[in-house]
């Protein structure tokens, strides 16, 4: 069996979350996680946008799209 190497932010997190014990400081850990990603999703767009990488006319475009992967019932 091969080990498995855990980098120091993946101790970290274990640690602290070792220290919940209730369903609802699970459920709060969840959406401080979602607000910190969400952010970062917003600061990677806004980047975009200021760079001219993304934009009006590229928003218009993806409008619409389903990207999922289609599934044959």
């Amino acid at each position: 069996m091969e080990a498995i190497t855990f980098s120091p932010a993946q101790v970290h997190v274990f640690n602290l979350v070792s220290h919940i014990k209730s369903s609802i400081g699970l459920e709060q850990l969840r959406e401080q996680l979602a607000a910190f990603y969400a952010k970062q999703v917003d600061d990677e767009l806004d980047a975009l946008w200021e760079n001219g990488q993304f934009g009006e006319k590229r928003m218009k475009e993806l409008r619409g799209s389903h990207f999922r992967t289609p599934y044959n019932k």
